[in-house]
């Protein structure tokens, strides 16, 4: 037991900054666009937080976007998994400055909403949410989001990229990883405010506005790389 204990530290402390190191080199030969980027500055600049969403499949450079913005004031917040597969993934976060969030999507939607809230409305945390994760399906936007924009008043921030080349991977989300020295372009729509009075209908209905915008955001960056 001490053996397996051992090798899995090792390879812990192996993968870490090995995966630090090929996300910083895709994040530094890339040519980057952004579309849209003064409806994420206009709500950095409120200093308060909102709710940053997009594809699961799309972290990589939504994420690098955002935690750019931590430099003008943005407190942002990346929910992790609390198992030890997460371990790698919150020490990188919190390396850049981010704040982990040791929760799980997959817990009761009620645990979930009641965690985010604290860190919204307590710590004044922005916590990214990929829509249609941690499980798909792909790019069917879940009410996870809504249910936290209306409990907090925060507004949602709908986000998107292509990368004209990348690598697909064959999980779940198609997760793309862009290749280095690609041309990249980040679209960034209108901040959606979700009234704290509207039904579980009216949710539904906005999550289905949000999947049609996410689906629009990325059609639009498709269409300018």
């Amino acid at each position: 037991m001490t053996k397996l204990n051992s090798k899995n530290q090792l390879l812990k402390l192996i993968a870490e900054p090995l995966l630090k190191l090929m996300i910083k080199v895709i994040w530094k030969t890339c040519r980057v666009s952004i579309l849209g980027e003064e409806n994420a500055k206009q709500l950095v600049n409120t200093k308060k937080p909102f709710i940053p969403c997009y594809w699961h499949q799309q972290h990589v450079f939504c994420a690098w976007y955002l935690l750019k913005l931590q430099k003008k004031g943005l407190k942002l917040g990346f929910l992790i998994s609390p198992s030890r597969d997460g371990d790698v993934p919150a020490k990188i976060i919190q390396s850049w400055g981010a704040t982990a969030i040791r929760g799980s999507s997959n817990r009761t939607g009620a645990r979930a909403i009641r965690d985010l809230y604290e860190v919204v409305v307590k710590q004044g945390i922005s916590p990214v949410n990929t829509s249609d994760g941690p499980t798909g399906p792909i790019y069917k936007f879940k009410p996870g989001a809504v249910m936290l924009a209306q409990l907090t008043q925060s507004p949602i921030l709908p986000m998107s990229y292509v990368a004209k080349n990348y690598w697909e991977l064959s999980s779940w989300d198609h997760f793309w990883i862009p290749k280095p020295f690609t041309n990249i372009i980040i679209t960034i729509g209108q901040p959606r405010y979700v009234d704290k009075a509207i039904s579980m209908e009216q949710q539904a209905e906005i999550a289905t506005e949000l999947e049609q915008k996410l689906t629009q955001l990325q059609q639009e960056a498709t269409m300018a790389i």
